[in-house]
């Protein structure tokens, strides 16, 4: 049975809002923190609305959790480059504050934190695994990296128990940024039956539906965790942005042809593709393909979005 008393930080995100309604759903006491999180009132208990910080933390009435899931934090390569420090603060920062607050208040609590695999940076077109060498291209990059550093310090010193999850490209209804937004808005809504997208499309991505890494979590959440582990979370199956951007032409039914300008974008390596074993270990294992995925985003898109 999932751990019932749950906190859930950046509650008002993508991957956010669905943990609330997923630990929600299996009976949990869910408190939330974060900005415009008093959404969905019914499905939790407490929301403290505004910055991951230390103040906030002291308005919870109960400090007490047994899982505390940090989604909070920046989300985007291109903010980073350009608001670097901020992305900082939203990543770093308040990943020290849920830390610190649980070292001082909440010892027993198991920390998740949503990570990504821009901590290892450029990589060849292989499987990542997780022990594989950390070096970031983007201040994204080095900032998810120095929060993981933080909760294995936290683990190692003050025998917090983390569990760092790296989620490849998690895409799902309710997303309304990177590239299936944009690749969406650019291909139906285009003046000249063209949509031109950066790099040359054979970059390659590991798609990952929301449903799925959330079904990670809740597993985690399950879990006697002894001191920290760190685990991948993706299809293990890699896809390029081509053969992407077709299905979701195909999938629209617009019939736009697809260009790319050759430019690789700052920040971004060009190879993502997950080893899932671990999470396989765990017996997770990914239910949803990219070709269905696509459909239900792409049914969503054209239901709430147009």
């Amino acid at each position: 049975m999932v751990k019932n008393k749950i906190l859930i930080t950046g509650a008002n995100g993508f991957l956010g809002s669905y943990c609330v309604r997923e630990f929600a759903k299996n009976g949990c006491d869910v408190s939330v923190i974060g900005h415009n999180c008093t959404k969905n009132s019914d499905l939790f208990k407490e929301a403290i609305d505004g910055d991951i910080n230390v103040t906030n933390f002291l308005r919870l009435k109960d400090c007490k959790f047994d899982v505390i899931v940090h989604c909070g934090g920046g989300g985007s390569v291109g903010y980073s480059v350009e608001n670097p420090y901020d992305d900082f603060i939203r990543s770093v920062d308040s990943t020290a504050c849920v830390l610190e607050h649980a070292r001082k208040y909440n010892p027993e609590a198991l920390i998740i934190y949503p990570s990504t695999p821009a901590v290892q940076g450029v990589h060849d077109n292989t499987k990542i695994k997780e022990e594989d060498p950390s070096m970031p291209v983007s201040p994204y990059g080095v900032h998810k990296k120095m929060a993981e550093e933080l909760c294995l310090s936290y683990s190692q010193r003050f025998a917090i128990k983390t569990v760092i999850i790296r989620f490849f490209s998690v895409y799902g209804e309710g997303l309304k940024k990177q590239l299936l937004w944009d690749a969406c808005n650019k291909i139906y809504f285009s003046q000249n039956n063209k949509a031109i997208f950066w790099g040359t499309g054979e970059e390659t991505r590991d798609w990952i539906y929301v449903k799925d890494a959330v079904n990670l979590i809740t597993k985690i959440a399950e879990s006697e965790i002894e001191s920290s582990l760190t685990v991948n979370c993706g299809s293990g199956v890699c896809h390029t942005i081509k053969q992407t951007l077709d299905l979701l032409n195909d999938e629209l039914k617009m019939n736009t042809k697809i260009e790319f300008n050759g430019i690789q974008k700052t920040g971004d390596p060009k190879y993502y593709w997950a080893d899932i074993s671990k999470a396989q270990k765990m017996n997770w294992f990914p239910e949803v393909s990219l070709e269905a995925g696509i459909k239900l985003y792409v049914k969503w898109f054209k239901e709430k979005c147009i």
